[in-house]
């Protein structure tokens, strides 16, 4: 295993800024043959295997023994190859050819690794996660990638369908003088496609975060859980852009140090702008999914109050029908109980055989009903 140490990449010195280009589709005619990328190896694993010389594709070859072939047939030649979910035998075979860090192998076959910059020896070792916008999920994917760069190599390790390096692949090579300059303009040509891939994300993300906002006000109660959701994935974004920084802080240290011209630092920090921008919105997605959580927590909240206090309300004037109910029925009990006793089929009962027997009964059926209903009225109970 080779020793990690400091030293930068001697050939990181001579890249020079190029204006951003647009993805352009490969030639026509007689010489497309050389710059289509062979099909997808099943086996091998390699999607795209090409030698390039001062910037120009001048061979594909099948596997990367091939590739060491070619490079060593030649000087100022360099070798890019791109891999997409190797096996580890896969990925094994191709390190000891380019004699790549044990570590930094073995991180590339467990992938689920950090955004990071590591430099062992003369070839540097680097993590990016990119990210995709599913519009019919209505969520983010994230993919992983890891570049090893050596003098005369670039090695390409996808775990996912994002990135596309194939554009990354064609925007070089429409520039063979960018692509000249080696192994550091994949690693900055890539950096660029991985932050420009940001863009469509956060549009993506502020687009739900508008939908969420309707939702909340609207009273819909599975909000709640998108809200949880989208703030996971703004958080998992923010992981994979935030370390972008100190990538490029790295990547940019040894400028001054190892005489980098003004161009290349320019370059460099419109990547690093992007960056920032990125990272801004992002904290500002998470501020405000905070906020629309304690706002949801609120209404739901006060939703809920409405429903006590409607409940309340209702039991309220339940109980006051119940005072009603009771109240009439204690009334109207009373005159049953005396006409029920004077009902009574006995011979020898008191004031049977009086006169003004009938008008007491009816009198005191009267008397006792109106007494109850006196009290109760006074009770507020009728």
């Amino acid at each position: 295993m080779t020793e990690r140490r400091l030293a930068p990449l001697t050939a990181l010195t001579t890249l020079t800024r190029r204006p951003r280009l647009e993805p352009v589709p490969p030639p026509s005619g007689a010489t497309a043959s050389a710059a289509l990328p062979p099909a997808p190896d099943a086996e091998s694993r390699i999607v795209d295997n090409a030698v390039y010389s001062e910037g120009r594709r001048i061979a594909t070859p099948d596997t990367a023994a091939e590739s060491r072939e070619e490079l060593a047939a030649g000087e100022e030649r360099l070798a890019w190859m791109g891999l997409y979910r190797p096996e580890p035998g896969d990925l094994g075979s191709v390190a000891e050819l380019f004699d790549l860090p044990e570590l930094a192998v073995e991180d590339a076959i467990k992938a689920h690794q950090r955004p990071k910059f590591e430099r062992y020896g003369s070839t540097l070792f680097v993590v990016l996660k990119a990210a995709r916008y599913l519009d019919a999920a209505e969520e983010v994917e994230f993919g992983e990638l890891h570049l090893f760069l050596g003098p005369d190599f670039a090695i390409t390790v996808r775990h996912s369908e994002s990135p596309d390096l194939s554009r990354v692949r064609r925007r070089l090579e429409s520039d063979p003088a960018l692509l000249a300059k080696g192994s550091e303009a994949v690693l900055y040509a890539t950096l660029d496609a991985v932050v420009d891939g940001y863009r469509p994300v956060l549009d993506g993300l502020a687009n739900d975060i508008d939908e969420i906002e309707t939702q909340v006000f609207g009273g819909d109660p599975g909000v709640s859980r998108r809200i949880y959701e989208l703030s996971q994935e703004v958080l998992e974004f923010q992981r994979a852009a935030q370390p972008l920084t100190g990538i490029l802080a790295a990547i940019t240290a040894g400028f001054d140090k190892y005489g980098v011209d003004e161009e290349l630092r320019s370059y460099l920090r419109d990547v690093a702008d992007h960056v920032i921008q990125v990272n801004e919105r992002v904290e500002g997605f998470r501020l405000q999914l905070r906020d629309i959580l304690t706002v949801n927590a609120t209404l739901v909240a006060q939703r809920q109050n409405e429903e006590i206090r409607e409940l309340t309300e209702t039991s309220i004037a339940q109980g006051e029908e119940v005072k009603k109910i009771s109240a009439w029925a204690a009334i109207l009990f009373a005159p049953s109980l005396v006409g029920g006793v004077y009902g009574m089929n006995f011979d020898h009962m008191p004031e049977l055989d009086e006169v003004w027997g009938y008008p007491f009964a009816l009198l005191l059926m009267a008397g006792v009903s109106l007494t109850l209903y006196l009290v109760f009225k006074r009770r507020d109970w009728i």
